[in-house]
């Protein structure tokens, strides 16, 4: 049997990147509702985080915010990779995705984890 095993709009057909790229921007989207102003922040996804110079740290990161002083918005990327690593399902990583995107919106704002999602931690 030659061509793919499900149509192109069933969640099978999506590729491992595609399906993390909905993963954040589901958790975005449910946290713009909260707040509105991430509205102007934009969302993206990369593979790895940038290579970490000697002495700076032991922990890999799985996310960060990108200040743009110069020309908003604000960029908040998590890194597909290393959360991969770390939650080996699809409700493991659907839950990290969210916590690490709560985490970086929560430093953004200026405001705690608990107060952004007050399920914060709660497994």
């Amino acid at each position: 049997m030659r061509g793919p095993i499900a149509p192109p709009q069933v969640p099978l057909a999506l590729t491992r990147s595609e399906a993390f790229d909905d993963l954040v921007r589901e958790s975005a989207d449910r946290l713009e509702r909260r707040f509105p102003q991430l509205s102007e922040v934009q969302f993206a996804v990369q593979e790895v985080p940038p290579t970490i110079k000697s002495g700076d740290s032991d922990t890999v990161p799985l996310g960060r915010i990108i200040s743009s002083a110069k020309s908003p918005p604000d960029r908040i990327v998590i890194y597909r990779r290393p959360v991969e690593i770390r939650a080996k399902s699809r409700e493991d990583r659907a839950a990290l995705v969210h916590e690490i995107v709560v985490e970086q919106v929560a430093e953004l704002l200026g405001l705690s984890p608990e107060a952004v999602d007050p399920r914060y931690g709660q497994d």
